[in-house]
């Protein structure tokens, strides 16, 4: 039973990483119908930009903030100069762009930042915990919050704000959302700008744990982007769902079958759940009402 809880606590910290970037990946979706392959990037932009603003001399929590920020901005930019002239356009033309994204970032990382990985500091020292006799990392505690506020402060958005109920109008029916007076093209760039915001959560957190570098960002794409549709693309709580599902599998994978099928394993599963119920595990197809 410890061995097994410990695989389990593994595979819930991997899974919450998978689900913050599923998250982002759903956001983009909805608002454009398209699928973000740049959304890796912004992973890697999270932890190589909280690396270099530690070195700069910054505090680790302003070096954090500083990096979410700026990543926010770079996916906000990204969305008004490559994705905004595309307008309404074939989704499948979005798609190529941020693909082309992904290859721009990646390699602009490699020229600023350099090929070398970097690493942050734990965000609380200390031993790790001790749960039922299964060992239990303070960074993976701070993991699985970051995750749960993410996750709670986009509920809030969505259903307490304005602002929120303007995205997800746009996400229903962007044309719909216009006639209302709804500025729909200033609701995708702020899907862009908060789905870059949470893959660079998402990158802060894990780096501590794995370190970073210019090439991290497309494996973590891969995989987000494998819980987004493992739960149900286009719907927030079944990514993020997805994400665990997902992280939960390779766990037991790696612990009870073979570390090198972890990977192959989750993609087969993966595969005949589409082939069964091709919405994902948790997505639905009903209407909702903003």
């Amino acid at each position: 039973m410890t061995e097994l809880l410990q695989f389990l606590i593994a595979g819930l910290k991997n899974g919450a990483i998978y689900s913050l970037v599923a998250l982002g990946f759903t956001m983009v979706y909805a608002a454009t119908g398209a699928i973000n392959f740049a959304q890796g990037q912004f992973f890697m932009l999270g932890g190589m930009l909280g690396a270099a603003f530690v070195g700069a001399g910054l505090p680790l929590p302003l070096a954090a903030l500083a990096a979410v920020l700026a990543t926010a901005l770079i996916g906000a930019v990204f969305e008004l100069v490559a994705v905004r002239p595309i307008g309404d356009g074939d989704p499948l033309r979005i798609i190529m762009v941020t693909i082309g994204g992904s290859v721009l970032f990646s390699q602009l990382a490699l020229h600023v930042f350099g090929p070398d990985t970097r690493s942050l500091t734990t965000f609380t020292a200390g031993p790790s915990l001790k749960v039922l006799g299964a060992a239990v990392e303070r960074q993976t505690i701070w993991i699985w919050c970051l995750t749960a506020l993410a996750v709670a402060g986009l509920a809030l958005l969505y259903r307490r704000t304005m602002f929120g109920r303007a995205m997800r109008a746009t996400s229903l029916h962007r044309d719909a959302a216009r006639l209302v007076g709804i500025n729909a093209r200033a609701m995708v760039t702020a899907s862009f700008a908060l789905a870059a915001a949470l893959g660079a959560v998402a990158g802060l957190a894990v780096a501590p744990l794995t370190q970073t570098s210019f090439q991290v960002g497309s494996g973590v794409a891969v995989k987000g982007f494998a819980a987004a549709i493992l739960g149900g693309l286009g719907d927030p709580a079944a990514a993020v769902a997805g994400g665990l599902v997902l992280g939960i599998l390779e766990s037991l994978t790696a612990g009870y079958i073979d570390p090198t099928y972890k990977d192959g394993v989750a993609l087969i599963i993966l595969l005949l759940v589409l082939f069964v119920r091709h919405q994902g595990l948790f997505g639905g197809s009903g209407r909702e009402k903003v």
